[in-house]
C-alpha cells in the first residue's frame, strides 16, 4: 500500500483559509463594538477576544477529540453524540514523530496535516461562541461570560460539531437520522444532510443560544424606552468588511482543497451576500423610507449566514435567490424582539437564527442535485428541516441548563448603577474614548446619549 503524501497545494490553501477564519473574530469584535453604546464598547470587544482565549485552549485540550476524535481510527463515539474527549486529549496522537500525521477527511486522496485541520476547526468553534455575545451586550459580568464560553463549547458546540461533521446522528453516516429514515448504501445515507460550512453547527446553534441567554439574563435597563443605537457606524462597516473577507475562508475553506467546488463556493458566497444586502435595503426603503448604512452591513451578514450551509450545493442564480430572501427575512425579523419582549441586543436571533434556518432549509429547495425546485423530490427538504429542528432543540435545551446554573451560582448581571454608567470601567478599568479631554467634560467617557425611543420596526444593530 502506497504511503499517503501531503498535498502541498491543499495545505497552503488551508493555512490561508484558517487564518482568514481566525480574522473573523477580531472583525466580529469591531462589528459588535461599533453596534453598542460607547460606554460599553471595550467590554463588547473583550467578549469576542475572551471567547477566543477560552475556546482556543479547551479546543486543544479536549474539543477536537470530542468533535473529530474518531475520524482517523474509526473508533466508536458515544451514542452518535460526541467522541471520547480523552482519546486525543491535548492533541496526543495528532502530531506524529515527523511533525504531523496526515488526514484525508473526505476520502478523496487529498491529504493535509491533521494538525492543520485541528486549527481550521478551532477557528469555527471560537467564532460560534463569540457570536452569542451580541445577544447579551451591555449587561453581563465578564467573568461569567468566560466560564459560560468554556462550558457551552464543551457541552453544546463540540457535540453538535460531531453530530453534523464528525459522523454523528445528524450526519450522513449509516447510524445517522437521515439513514434511519431513508436508508443507507455502503455505509452512507441515501439522502445526505447538507451543511457545507455551518448552518446548523454555527448559526442555528449560536442563534438559539443567543435567544435563550437573552431571555434568562433579562432585558437591559431602558430597553424599549431608550434608544440604544450603534455609536460608531464606520467601525460597524469595517467589521462587516473583515467578516466578509474572512467568510471566504469559512466557506471555500470547508472544501479542504483548492479546486473547482471551492471556486463555485466563492462565487455563491459573493452572490448571496450581494443579493441579501439589496434585499435588506429594499425592505428598509419600503418600510421606513430610507436605506441605512447599518442595514447594508446587516444585510451582508444575513447573506453570509444563509449561504453558509448551502454554498456547495447551489448554483449562482440559486444563491442570488437564497440571499435575497435571507436579507428580507432578517430585516423583518429584527423587530420581533420588540413584539415579544426579549432583549437580543445586537440581533443575533434576527440575523443568525432566522438566516441560518432559512439557509439550511432553503438548501432542500434550491440544491441543484437534490432540491425540490430542481426535481429532486421532498426527501432533501425533509432531512434539512429535521437537522435544523434537532439543532434548535439540542442547543436550546442545553444552553438553558448552563445559563440557569450560572445564574444561580456566579450570577449574570452587573449592578444597575454599573450598567447605567457603562461596564467598561467596572469590568476592565478602561474607557474606549476619553471624550472628557476633548470636550471639557461635557459628555464624559460614555459619550452622547440619544433621547429618542426606538421604533418597533427598526433595529439597534444586527449581529455578525
Amino acid at each position: 500500500m502506497t504511503e499517503p503524501t501531503i498535498n502541498e497545494a491543499a495545505t497552503a490553501f488551508m493555512l490561508v483559509a484558517a487564518s482568514m477564519v481566525l480574522l473573523m473574530t477580531p472583525g466580529l469584535a469591531l462589528f459588535y463594538g461599533g453596534m453598542t453604546r460607547s460606554k460599553s464598547v471595550l467590554n463588547m470587544i473583550m467578549m469576542s477576544f475572551g471567547a477566543l482565549g477560552v475556546v482556543g485552549v479547551v479546543y486543544v485540550l479536549w474539543g477536537y477529540s470530542m468533535a473529530f476524535g474518531n475520524l482517523q481510527d474509526g473508533s466508536s463515539d458515544i451514542a452518535g453524540l460526541f467522541a471520547n474527549p480523552f482519546h486525543l486529549f491535548g492533541l496526543n496522537g495528532v502530531i506524529g514523530p515527523d511533525g504531523s500525521r496526515l488526514i484525508d477527511v473526505f476520502g478523496v486522496d487529498v491529504f493535509i496535516p491533521e494538525i492543520l485541520f485541528v486549527g481550521f476547526q478551532l477557528t469555527f468553534a471560537v467564532i460560534t461562541v463569540a457570536l452569542i455575545s451580541g445577544a447579551v451586550a451591555d449587561r453581563v459580568k465578564f467573568s461569567t461570560w468566560l466560564v459560560f464560553s468554556g462550558i457551552w463549547a464543551t457541552v453544546v458546540y463540540f457535540p453538535i460539531s460531531h453530530m453534523v461533521w464528525g459522523g454523528g446522528i445528524l450526519s450522513g453516516a449509516e447510524g445517522g437520522l437521515s439513514a434511519a429514515i431513508y436508508g443507507a448504501t455502503d455505509g452512507v445515507a441515501n439522502v445526505l444532510p447538507i451543511d457545507f460550512a455551518g448552518g446548523t453547527v454555527v448559526h442555528i446553534n449560536a442563534g438559539i443560544a443567543g435567544l435563550v441567554l437573552a431571555v434568562i439574563v433579562g432585558k437591559r435597563f431602558g430597553f424599549g424606552t431608550q434608544a440604544m443605537r450603534p455609536h460608531n457606524v464606520p467601525t460597524v462597516m469595517l467589521g462587516a468588511g473583515l467578516l466578509w473577507f474572512g467568510w471566504f475562508g469559512f466557506n471555500a475553506g470547508s472544501e479542504l482543497a483548492a479546486d473547482g467546488l471551492a471556486s463555485l463556493v466563492w462565487v455563491n458566497t459573493t452572490a448571496a451576500t450581494c443579493a441579501a444586502m439589496l434585499g435588506w435595503l429594499l425592505v428598509e426603503k419600503i418600510r421606513d423610507g430610507h436605506a441605512t448604512t447599518v442595514g447594508g452591513a446587516s444585510g451582508v451578514v444575513a447573506g453570509l449566514v444563509a449561504i453558509t450551509p448551502a454554498c456547495g450545493a447551489l448554483s449562482p442564480v440559486g444563491s442570488l435567490i437564497l440571499g435575497a430572501v435571507a436579507g428580507a427575512l432578517s430585516a423583518l425579523a429584527v423587530g420581533l424582539k420588540y413584539k415579544f419582549g426579549y432583549d437580543d441586543s445586537l440581533d443575533v436571533v434576527g440575523v443568525h437564527l432566522v438566516a441560518g434556518l432559512w439557509g439550511t432549509i432553503g438548501a432542500g429547495l434550491l440544491a441543484t442535485s437534490s432540491g425540490l425546485f430542481y426535481g429532486g423530490g421532498i426527501d432533501q427538504l425533509v432531512v434539512q428541516i429535521l437537522i435544523a429542528v434537532a439543532s434548535l432543540l439540542i442547543s436550546g435545551i442545553l444552553t438553558a441548563v448552563i445559563a440557569l446554573a450560572l445564574k444561580a451560582t456566579m450570577g449574570w448581571r452587573v449592578d444597575k448603577d454599573v450598567e447605567s454608567d457603562g461596564i467598561d470601567q467596572s469590568e476592565h478599568g478602561e474607557s474606549g474614548y476619553d471624550l472628557g479631554s476633548l470636550t471639557g467634560g461635557r459628555f464624559g467617557s460614555s459619550g452622547a446619549v440619544s433621547t429618542s425611543a426606538p421604533s418597533a420596526k427598526t433595529h439597534e444593530g444586527a449581529s455578525a
